[in-house]
């Protein structure tokens, strides 16, 4: 699935679409936040998980510029980043 399309999807729907079809990587916590990184398709998401109420708040692709960057390169080597 082609990342417009993927993005263009509910979230109930990303959510689905990743459980069922991407590989987990990592996760991180940032904040409020758990991020779990999942990648699908040669593209990475992360999925942001508010922990208080354990719900998954947005889905984004990995954002290489991004703070949280940092906490990734620390547990595994990105292709972009190798």
């Amino acid at each position: 699935m082609a990342l417009v399309k993927f993005m263009n999807l509910s979230l109930e729907d990303k959510i689905q679409h990743l459980y069922e079809n991407a590989s987990f990587v990592t996760d991180i916590r940032y904040y409020q936040y758990k991020i779990n990184l999942f990648l699908l398709e040669g593209v990475y998401y992360e999925v942001f998980v508010f922990h208080k109420d354990v719900q998954i708040k947005k889905i984004t692709p990995l954002n290489y510029q991004s703070s949280t960057i940092g906490f990734y390169l620390d547990q595994i080597k990105l292709p972009q980043w190798v």
